[in-house]
């Protein structure tokens, strides 16, 4: 008995692993591919297979107009956004959606469904669609495996592009940048990063870069000087300031952090109020940088901006000169130029 019942165990086992079984791996003939770009913080990715042409009439053929189809080969092909975008100017959340486009000889209609895990197209159901929209293909040249690229890439938005054969379909993806980036500080600051002088110091730069959210960025500055007094803090508070009509403020906290900027620090700031137009400002700030810090190829070649920007070309070939002097060997070359095109009263701003 006790033989038997072994042998009716073995036996159930091995029954139990020819029903798990799976075939081994071998490659599929649409290869899988991925694609990703950051639009600011936010991440877009299409995952998805890429079918050949293979000789075969792809629109209108392989492919039926009027039949929504799955936008690659094999499983949904997917597109993922890790924060709320807008595709086409309409609104769409953040998540993993199936692509799916019903193909028309004229206009075609991007389909974003929230089932984003089944096999291809074959059990589409609209009523689990998030977005459709409309967009109008266009020739390009000729893929022979189906492409996902991503054009027009711009700060804000970027063009998603399938190209196969010679139809390129397109559909733009916009983000809020600006309200992503600040949600994002925000969640920061409340980690390792609102432990330290700088992390509450860059926000605030963000937000005056941006000029957005001066009144909350002033607090951050006020965070970032408590934790650690420096120019880069000090400056950009004063900046601030100027933003928010408190000019008498402002002045004298800029005067401090010119102080204890370096040459590099204050080099720089002076650039930016040369780039503002503020020129008689700028120049005043070049002196006092060549009082504290004589003997710098650097602050020597602000002077020689800062002239040319007030149209006293001779003193500031008189600096470019000295800049020429200090320099080193690899930067000599460009302030040669500087210097020629100075000596012919052209301004080098």
């Amino acid at each position: 008995m006790r033989i038997r019942s072994c042998s009716i165990t073995l036996a159930g086992l091995l029954l139990a692993g020819v029903a798990a079984a799976q075939p081994v791996t071998t490659p599929m003939d649409s290869q899988r591919a991925s694609v990703a770009q950051r639009i600011g913080l936010t991440d877009v990715t299409v995952v998805y297979h890429r079918p050949l042409v293979d000789g075969r009439t792809i629109w209108g053929g392989l492919v039926p107009y009027g039949e929504v189809w799955r936008a690659g080969a094999n499983d949904n092909t997917t597109i993922s956004f890790t924060h709320d975008v807008t595709v086409e100017n309409k609104p769409l959340p953040a998540g993993t959606y199936g692509l799916h486009m019903l193909p028309t000889a004229g206009d075609w209609t991007v389909i974003f469904s929230k089932n984003s895990t089944s096999w291809g197209s074959f059990s589409y159901d609209q009523a689990e669609d998030a977005l459709r929209v409309t967009v109008k293909p266009e020739p390009t040249a000729f893929h022979e495996a189906l492409t996902y690229e991503f054009d027009e890439v711009a700060a804000d938005e970027a063009v998603v592009a399938l190209k196969w054969e010679k139809l390129r379909v397109p559909f733009k993806v916009g983000v809020d940048v600006d309200k992503v980036v600040l949600a994002n500080i925000k969640n920061e600051l409340r980690h390792v990063n609102g432990f330290s002088w700088m992390g509450w110091s860059s926000a605030a730069a963000w937000a005056l870069q941006r000029d957005i959210n001066l009144e909350e960025a002033l607090t951050w500055a006020d965070r970032s000087i408590q934790a650690e007094e420096r120019f880069e803090n000090l400056a950009t508070k004063a900046q601030l300031l100027e933003k928010l009509g408190r000019g008498a403020e402002a002045e004298p906290l800029m005067a401090k952090a010119l102080q204890i900027g370096n040459a590099g620090q204050v080099h720089f700031y002076a650039r930016q109020l040369l780039g503002r137009g503020q020129k008689e400002k700028a120049l005043a700030v070049f002196k006092m940088n060549a009082e504290k810090n004589p003997g710098s190829y650097i602050v020597e070649a602000g002077l020689a901006r800062a002239y040319s920007a007030t149209g006293d070309f001779a003193n500031a070939v008189v600096h470019m000169k000295k800049a020429h002097e200090l320099a080193p060997e690899q930067a000599k070359a460009g302030l040669a130029g500087l210097i020629a095109r100075l000596e012919k009263k052209e301004d080098i701003n």
